[in-house]
């Protein structure tokens, strides 16, 4: 998007790697446009998508005039790292081709950052909606806060929502960028940055919305399960990472239990006993009652 005149204000690049979302991708594009700030880089590059999404972001490219590619698929991380080394932003954000952000993001977190050199990562609250954009009912927002490497090691809720967040360009390159070993690179991330020392906030105020649907990796447990436990394994000289793994197992046996039970047998041989709590013991239980008939 070139600018008609300079900006004092520093430049962001929003990268956005896209891969079958032909329903999703002009909501997500636009909303980034139409952003209040007015120094900002748009790199979009579409990993293969096998549906209308390439037609689509063409006609947007030219419409918008960003920086638009299409490749052969090379995954989620390698395609943010292509994206990355071509961006020339002080701040990088990356969004997802489903997601929307909110008009006043991008203004929003440039204002704090500028003021908080020792934030290395900014995120928001999200407002979750469904395939077609209705707002989810009972959503939680958290309050401000802050983190560190130990407090998100364990307890990883505490991370920030992926499509909310800005990332000092220096900070993110200082890591090298997104690990291509990894299946979850959000947490992955998160953890990257922390463990090197930065701190990341969370603003109390919605950024963006988040869209749940059939294909979220988070709704498959078997992959949620082992992308978790590899991600962790890398901290396992920490004091606290018998625990967290503990924690991680039994958190998704609860969710496996009623779900997929010969897969909740398998989690649940790798929990210790001394980590059992009140709801394992329910979903044990739950595990050994006769499966409903489906007559």
């Amino acid at each position: 998007m070139p600018a008609n005149k300079p900006s004092s204000k520093p430049l962001v690049s929003i990268i956005v790697s896209c891969y079958n979302h032909e329903k999703y991708i002009t909501e997500c594009i636009e909303s980034i446009i139409h952003q209040t700030y007015n120094n900002i880089e748009l790199i979009v590059i579409d990993d293969g998508s096998i549906d209308n999404s390439p037609e689509i972001l063409d006609d947007l490219s030219q419409r918008y005039q960003f920086y638009y590619e299409h490749q052969d698929n090379m995954g989620l991380t390698r395609t943010l790292n292509k994206a990355l080394e071509r961006a020339k932003g002080k701040y990088i954000a990356p969004l997802g081709s489903d997601d929307i952000i909110m008009l006043d993001k991008t203004e929003k977190q440039v204002d704090f950052l500028e003021q908080r050199n020792d934030i290395a990562v900014l995120g928001g609250n999200i407002l979750v909606i469904d395939e077609q954009g209705n707002i989810k009912p009972k959503q939680k927002f958290a309050a401000y806060h802050e983190e560190d490497f130990n407090s998100i090691f364990l307890n990883p809720k505490k991370i920030p929502a992926a499509p909310s967040v800005m990332i000092r360009a220096d900070v993110l390159r200082s890591v090298n960028g997104y690990s291509t070993e990894s299946n979850l690179e959000d947490i992955d991330l998160w953890l990257k940055i922390t463990h090197a020392g930065f701190k990341i906030a969370i603003l109390n105020d919605i950024l963006c919305y988040y869209r749940e649907h059939t294909s979220n990796s988070y709704k498959d447990y078997h992959f949620m399960t082992e992308s978790l436990l590899q991600i962790y394994s890398r901290y396992e000289n920490e004091p606290e990472y018998l625990q967290v793994k503990n924690q991680i197992l039994l958190r998704m046996f609860l969710k496996v239990s009623k779900k997929d039970r010969q897969y909740a047998w398998e989690i649940m041989k790798q929990i210790s006993p001394r980590f059992y709590k009140l709801k394992f013991f329910r979903s044990f239980f739950h595990m050994l009652l006769p499966k409903p008939s489906s007559k």
